[in-house]
């Protein structure tokens, strides 16, 4: 029996096979979980409801996390399913293109500042207050996904540093508004690894080539590595962990300088 055996999840940003939200499903399901999952568009269905299948898993629904309408309905399709929910994984984060490359100060817009605080943060508070009520009294999880840019300038991270940082600000928020009803909030920062979303960030190959010989086991951390983390924070082991920046990027948050 798995340590997530009989746990409800809803995974909202899953895109690929290449993405940490991957990850962490194959870990959760291994552990026994129930999963359901999110698609943000038509294009993208076919492709999340063969991961979805699996992991046994026949719940996939439409999600835009910019649209509030498709949030609630996202609860309410649950509700056709299940009687409760015990986790939300939150991996979803966006900034405009021309926003992540070069001069911070140049590329940055009021219009591009908004979209990536309004999908990469507030996204995660919209999503628990819209499941707040599913999850009630169960001693449930909310988890988000995090990186090094929202407590260090990243070249070309730019704005979506600034709006990690406001995520991380959200979780400890948020875990303290839902804490007395039991329910635990955090984050997990990975570190560089590749993916679709990374793809949009200029020189990103170099990013990873520094990050692995900086930290100090001297290579990059695995989907599969972020995933096992993620599934023991949203179980009951992780029981008194609330409002926590968990790293998972083989320690290179620690390093200072790269080994000579």
């Amino acid at each position: 029996m798995g340590f997530m055996q009989g746990k409800k999840v809803l995974i909202v940003g899953l895109a690929s096979n290449r993405s940490i939200a991957w990850g962490i499903a194959q870990a959760m399901h291994r552990e026994g979980a129930e999963l359901a999952f999110t698609y943000q568009n038509e294009k993208l269905k076919s492709r999340v409801e063969d991961m979805a299948a699996k992991c046994d898993s026949n719940i996939t629904v439409e999600l835009d996390v910019s649209r509030d309408e498709q949030i609630i309905n996202v609860f309410s399709e649950l509700g056709k399913h299940w009687d409760g929910l015990d986790c939300i994984v939150h991996s979803v984060a966006f900034a405009p293109r021309e926003a992540l490359d070069g001069d911070y100060v140049d590329a940055t817009t009021r219009e591009n500042f908004a979209v990536a605080h309004d999908i990469s943060s507030y996204s995660f508070t919209a999503l628990a207050k819209a499941g707040r009520d599913m999850m009630k009294g169960r001693n449930g999880a909310l988890l988000t996904l995090s990186y090094l840019g929202a407590v260090r300038a990243i070249p070309n991270y730019n704005v979506m540093g600034v709006a990690k940082a406001s995520l991380e600000a959200n979780v400890r928020y948020m875990a303290a508004a839902l804490g007395p009803e039991g329910t635990r909030v955090n984050a997990v920062s990975a570190g560089p690894i590749k993916t679709l979303a990374s793809a949009g960030i200029n020189n990103f190959k170099s990013m990873l080539s520094k990050a692995s010989d900086t930290a100090p086991l001297r290579r990059n951390v695995s989907i599969e590595e972020v995933g096992n983390v993620a599934a023991f924070m949203c179980s009951d082991l992780a029981s008194g962990v609330t409002g926590e920046i968990t790293y998972v990027d083989c320690g290179y948050n620690i390093a200072g300088l790269a080994a000579g």
